[in-house]
């Protein structure tokens, strides 16, 4: 028997599944050449109890897995009463794909649970872990939300674990959408009563760094200015993120350290505290080559809150939208050509050839020219040491945000917490200490919702984010890097001997993909 390592990227914990998982697992079949080595795996996993009458089924060998990630403040082997969930993510590997499908469930969904006379009440569904726990969670998604759901294994992780693992594996480069600042004022009732974070925009390294408000367990916990839905697109985006930056030779020099800490805070189904079970899996990984992850939207419906809160604020999804959303779960992707080099060097432009000949692009329905808004955000840069770059288009009705008018504060919190974040000029600090320049523009589409998309400019040439380019697209003269996610295209980036500039979607890839080349084809110099 012989294993290869994949390198595979993620995060996950109280508020994010996935990756880490995902990095976890397959770190552990790193050079395996004997059984010996999948018992000693076992003993890690085993350093928590198995969990306990959770109907899972073990498939064939080499046939597709479908994993249910849980994130969670339960602790090991103690009562799940009044334990928490924010995260259900189900995540599909088959060997026979280009991708590793990921779907979360919002944890805010309607269902039907035990109430406190016995009878079935709605509720939203992480409700469903604090009243019986994995068992009659999986049971409820497998009844009322996708039935002829078939779960493979299930992983639960405390939020201790996820920060553990995100510092275990050297942090993570994240694309930070717009400011995220509270300071949590801890009474119960309050508009503040929610966990502190302090985030500037921008992409940046993100730590572990547990409960800390600057780190990576607060970004993407995150949740009292946007929507369920809007939580659940940064935790894949994360995931995403987090595969980037997360190489081969981490995953060989760190899997002894990662296995210790999953043993430690993620429970497993019974099936992967056997030598078998983890064969199976760590099989099925193994052989899934060059995988990437492709998020599939939940068709959720937001519902509006009744007044003075009397009435929870549920999601909801039609059994027709949840059928179609499995299925295209379930679905293999079918293999795309890719540009001629995805190396870490790809992003180059010499490194390229594009997928479609030069051409000049009308301007998409939704865009509207705005280069007045882009030139006062160059010039509120102040000083800066790169070209900056700014597009001349933005979609309709969205605005830039500016620190001197307050128009993206939260209203919550004092404004000086804003003084430099739109626009906001920083430095980047790359593996290795080096620091680049780079700058930020945030643009508010609609922060109800938590949608915004930004602007962003440094001279670091090769972040991880830019690795692998779906494909390469000339408009105009410009030679534009496309980036998708599950057809979706999440950034568009464009390179300058001197620098890299790319225009970021929001969070649930709310705007189209031609509006996304349009945007990022307008780039212009700043005087």
């Amino acid at each position: 028997m012989s294993l290869l390592p994949r390198t595979r990227g993620g995060a996950l914990g109280r508020f994010l599944l996935g990756a880490v998982v995902v990095v976890a697992l397959t770190a552990t079949t790193t050079a395996v050449a004997a059984l010996l080595q999948f018992n000693s795996i076992a003993q890690d996993i085993g350093l928590s109890p198995a969990l306990k009458d959770v109907p899972v089924t073990l498939p064939p060998p080499g046939a597709p897995e479908t994993l249910l990630l849980i994130g969670s403040d339960h602790r090991a082997g103690e009562s799940y009463r009044n334990s928490n969930t924010d995260t259900m993510m189900l995540v599909r590997i088959d060997d026979n794909s280009q991708t590793i499908n990921v779907m979360s469930v919002p944890r805010d969904l309607k269902v039907n649970l035990p109430g406190a006379g016995g009878g079935l009440v709605p509720q939203k569904l992480n409700s469903a872990y604090s009243i019986g726990g994995v068992r009659l969670l999986l049971q409820t998604l497998k009844t009322q939300v996708f039935p002829g759901l078939q779960v493979n294994h299930v992983l639960d992780v405390n939020f201790s674990g996820f920060s553990d693992l995100i510092d275990a594996i050297g942090c993570v480069y994240a694309d930070v959408d717009h400011r995220y600042y509270n300071v949590s004022s801890g009474v119960n009732g309050d508009p503040n009563d929610f966990s502190s974070i302090d985030i500037q925009p921008g992409y940046q390294k993100l730590c572990g760094d547990n409960q800390a408000p600057t780190g990576a367990l607060a970004f993407v916990r995150f949740r009292h200015t946007d929507t369920d839905i809007v939580r659940n697109a940064r935790q894949q985006d994360f995931i995403r993120w987090t595969k980037q930056g997360y190489s081969l030779d981490q995953l060989l020099s760190d899997k002894d350290k990662l296995l210790r800490i999953f043993g430690k805070h993620v429970q497993t189904d019974r099936f992967l505290h056997t030598t078998d079970g983890l064969l199976d899996l760590f099989n099925l990984i193994v052989n899934a080559d060059g995988l990437t992850v492709k998020s599939i939207p939940f068709p959720a419906q937001l519902q509006t809150c009744s007044a003075g809160g009397q009435t929870p604020c549920f999601v909801t999804a039609s059994p027709a939208a949840e059928a179609a959303a499995y299925r295209k779960f379930i679905t293999a992707t079918t293999a795309k050509p890719k540009p001629a080099n995805t190396s870490p060097a790809a992003a180059a432009p010499s490194a390229q050839k594009p997928h479609r000949g030069g051409h000049a692009s009308a301007v998409p329905a939704g865009l509207v020219a705005d280069p007045g808004d882009g030139l006062s955000q160059s010039a509120h840069l102040g000083h800066i040491t790169m070209p900056v770059m700014y597009p001349k288009l933005k979609l309709a009705g969205a605005e830039y945000c500016y620190s001197l008018t307050g128009n993206c504060d939260s209203g919550i919190e004092p404004a000086s917490a804003y003084l430099h974040s739109y626009p906001r000029v920083y430095e980047i600090h790359a593996p290795g200490g080096h620091a680049y320049p780079a700058y930020v523009f945030t643009l508010d589409v609609n922060s109800v919702l938590g949608r915004y998309y930004t602007v962003q400019g440094t001279t670091w040439k090769h972040p991880p984010i830019l690795r692998s380019p779906s494909e390469v697209e000339t408009v105009n003269g410009k030679k534009l890097f496309v980036y998708e996610n599950g057809g979706k295209i999440s950034l568009v980036a464009f390179h300058t001997p001197q620098a890299v500039y790319w225009i970021s979607n929001t969070l649930d890839a709310w705007i189209g993909n031609s509006q996304m080349v349009a945007l990022a084809a307008s780039l212009t110099p700043a005087p």
